[in-house]
């Protein structure tokens, strides 16, 4: 079962550069640890093993675009041909400007 993963700019260390990356697995938590056999470290950037083994806070995962904390977080249902993007959370804004 292949399962195409997107990987963000920050991650692609593990990956040797890749963008995207295959993987297998019935659910997302199968998913990344597949993932993790062939790029070591990938899932503790995704996984809190601290937090019961959930999505790091973070970490944002997409599963054909739709947002997995609102599906069924990293117990997930995934299958052959969906799509994965996994975007790490920006902060940040303009700074004010302050008058004397």
């Amino acid at each position: 079962m292949a399962i195409e993963v997107r990987i963000p700019t920050i991650l692609r260390t593990y990956t040797g550069g890749a963008k995207a990356v295959e993987g297998s697995g019935s659910t997302l938590a199968e998913l990344f640890t597949d993932l993790d056999t062939r790029h070591a470290g990938i899932r503790d950037r995704i996984v809190d093993a601290d937090k019961g083994d959930q999505l790091r806070r973070f970490v944002n995962v997409y599963l054909n675009d739709e947002d997995v904390r609102f599906l069924d977080g990293i117990e997930t249902k995934v299958g052959d041909g969906d799509s994965i993007t996994i975007l790490p959370a920006v902060a940040g804004g303009a700074l004010e400007k302050r008058m004397a």
